[in-house]
């Protein structure tokens, strides 16, 4: 594993200024080859794209053997504000169902072969309330973001950043709503199943939090500092860290999806190494979706995190690669190539 090259927020910063493009020339080859394989021209749909799109990252003819899913653990002092259905002891508890292999997402990266890393992040230790003051220190950011960085395996062929904390799709529509504007009911959902009083206090809990660190909120490594969690920081480190390394990435849901979305407002283009893996229940994810211009793989109504429906998408990814790298060309196979 690498370790994190960076002594400041702002070296990070800095970082996203210089992350590599996609490899044209292996793009181009790719078409090429779409274009000349034994069907008609774009009969696979989106999975024709996928693979276009998986190969400019990772050279012609590629293959998909070494995903790594990556689930960051973190607690939210936010949960004071009553804006989750279950405790925050339950976090601790699902770190140690990821662990025991009894999770969802245990038996998807089972399912499509992948393997799982999970990191609690100081669950002893909860974010500050964010209706009342930043949820993190510059320090606490920084370590955040750096353990995501280096939990990458640069080895992987893909990366899946999943999350497991209670409070933190408040924490993500707070974060939304300071990126994007907005109402905050547009952003909230009702996450772990809050009732209709619980979905208001987390409207309430992020009109408060907006208010508060109003005039604070324009640099989006700042608002995730002010209104994130340390799991969000944590999957924003490790989606950089995998465009270093010229690794593609599937995202995740609403949670995952604003992590990652600092990293876009930061510098524009930072994503063009990710795919939106689902669009969840989660009424804001389709917002911003929408805002980052990504086209989700799936919607099947997910709204469990973990990093559950990128996993999905990864085995509609897999299915693409294997298709653009597997088939028969029309000269291979000896197949007419068109009518006359």
């Amino acid at each position: 594993m690498t370790r994190s090259p960076f002594q400041s927020l702002a070296e990070f910063r800095a970082a996203l200024g210089q992350l590599p493009p996609v490899d044209a020339g292996a793009l181009d080859a790719a078409r090429s080859r779409d274009a000349s394989l034994t069907k008609p021209p774009g009969s696979l749909g989106q999975l024709e794209d996928l693979a276009i799109w998986y190969a400019g990252w990772r050279g012609e003819r590629p293959k998909l053997e070494a995903p790594q899913i990556l689930i960051f653990a973190g607690n939210h002092g936010v949960t004071a504000q009553g804006v989750s259905a279950f405790p925050p002891e339950v976090t601790a508890q699902m770190v140690a169902n990821f662990n025991a292999g009894g999770a969802a997402i245990n038996q998807l990266a089972r399912c499509f072969g992948a393997r799982i890393d999970v990191h609690p992040i100081t669950l002893d230790r909860p974010t500050g309330d964010f209706t009342e003051g930043p949820a993190m220190t510059e320090a606490e950011l920084l370590e955040a973001l750096s353990l995501g960085w280096a939990a990458v395996d640069p080895a992987a062929d893909l990366v899946i950043a999943g999350e497991m904390g209670i409070g933190n799709t408040t924490s993500a529509a707070a974060l939304a709503a300071a990126m994007f504007g907005g109402n905050p009911r547009d952003w909230v959902g009702r996450g772990t199943g809050v009732d209709d009083e619980g979905l208001a206090r987390k409207a309430a809990a992020v009109a408060a939090g907006l208010a508060r660190h109003r005039g604070e909120l324009l640099d989006p490594l700042e608002a995730l500092r002010r209104l994130g969690g340390r799991e969000l920081a944590a999957m924003a480190g490790a989606i950089a860290a995998a465009r270093s390394h010229r690794i593609p990435v599937i995202l995740d849901g609403f949670i995952c999806t604003a992590a990652a979305a600092v990293l876009e407002r930061i510098a524009p283009g930072a994503l063009d190494h990710a795919i939106a893996g689902h669009q969840s229940e989660e009424p804001g994810h389709a917002r911003l979706l929408g805002a980052l211009g990504k086209r989700p793989v799936l919607t099947l109504g997910l709204r469990l995190g973990e990093g559950s429906g990128a996993a999905v998408a990864l085995g509609v990814l897999k299915a693409a690669i294997a298709c653009h790298s597997g088939m028969a060309t029309f000269a291979e196979a000896g197949v007419a190539d068109g009518p006359g």
